[in-house]
């Protein structure tokens, strides 16, 4: 036999190398397919993740974002159940409109027999109280046939006794605090501070008492007698709606009835505020409908993720720069 030629080997180790280069690139291709081919998957994964958040969460938005949902067509009677919790403000879950439209959806059930007003709250904004207190006087007349009571879990003070005072009937525990029927407002003044930090304040007004909630202003005894007239007026419409709710029912010789006291549920009782010592579901057995459905409209999960992630920080943030709001409370 004969060896191969200088030719030959030197084309047979061209071929070995050029196989071992096209192997390589082979290898570089099928990993970047097979990269490609993984990230492609997870980017559909991704994406129908994305895809069902989101389908999840305008499900839960139209799903809860109004009363209905969870309230039988026909149940043969029962005791509908409002409830008023929290800081009673428009910008709060227990504001007017919400509250409103629960009690009138409650009263238009075919079945609602009657109607508890569950309250636990230490009261808000006059405003929404009195807004929520008329609604309810008007109901009433309305629907005769259909009671408006009201029940107080561990609080029912101030602008949500307003509320509970319009009401045919007002029921709590024992150690339930009631009451409170004044009127508050208050600020900070920082006027000797910002002297201190050698800040200078510029405030540009029309009319003389436009800045007397100023809280870089020293008040004025004649503003702070204006602004105290003010709050008298609000608390004397909060007294006679009161008064009007509760009619005889009242102990009015005790002069510190309306002094924004608060009071336990059995103190509450023995000056009128109350009429009894009961709980919702003890009422309800009485009433003869213990089947009880809730009517309280909610905020839809959305406006609560919301909410929870920070939202209402802005809100805080315009309420310390506001000047402040005359709360019942």
């Amino acid at each position: 036999m004969f060896g191969k030629t200088p030719q030959q080997e030197s084309s047979d180790d061209s071929w070995a190398g050029s196989r071992k280069e096209w192997q390589l690139i082979e290898k570089v291709v099928m990993a970047n397919t097979a990269e490609l081919k993984k990230q492609r998957r997870w980017g559909i994964v991704f994406k129908l993740l994305t895809f069902i958040y989101l389908f999840a969460l305008l499900w839960l938005f139209i799903s809860n974002s109004d009363i209905g949902v969870g309230v039988p067509a026909k149940t043969g009677g029962h005791t509908a159940i409002v409830d008023v919790r929290g800081l009673i403000s428009q910008s709060e879950p227990a504001n007017a409109d919400a509250i409103v439209t629960s009690l009138r959806n409650a009263m238009d059930h075919e079945d609602t027999r009657a109607v508890i007003v569950r309250i636990n709250s230490g009261g808000g904004s006059p405003v929404q109280s009195a807004y929520v207190y008329d609604e309810i006087q008007r109901l009433r007349s309305l629907h005769e046939d259909i009671p408006i009571h009201a029940v107080i879990a561990d609080t029912g003070a101030s602008g949500a006794y307003y509320i509970a005072s319009a009401t045919e009937n007002i029921y709590a525990n024992g150690s339930s605090l009631v009451g409170s029927i004044g009127v508050t407002a208050a600020s900070f003044g920082f006027e000797e501070l910002i002297e201190k930090v050698g800040i200078e304040r510029r405030s540009f007004a029309s009319g003389e008492h436009k800045t007397f909630l100023d809280p870089f202003q020293p008040v004025d005894p004649e503003e702070r007698a204006l602004f105290e007239a003010l709050l008298d007026n609000v608390h004397q419409q909060f007294i006679s709606d009161v008064k009007e709710g509760r009619g005889d029912r009242l102990v009015t010789d005790n002069d510190k009835l309306f002094s924004g006291l608060v009071w336990t549920g059995t103190q509450a009782l023995e000056l009128g505020l109350v009429d009894g010592l009961k709980s919702t579901s003890e009422l309800a057995r009485e009433l003869g409908y213990p089947n009880t459905v809730d009517f309280t409209l909610r905020p839809s999960p959305l406006q609560q993720f919301a909410r929870n992630l920070g939202v209402s920080v802005a809100e805080t943030l315009v309420k310390l720069g506001a000047t402040e709001s005359i709360e019942l409370r």
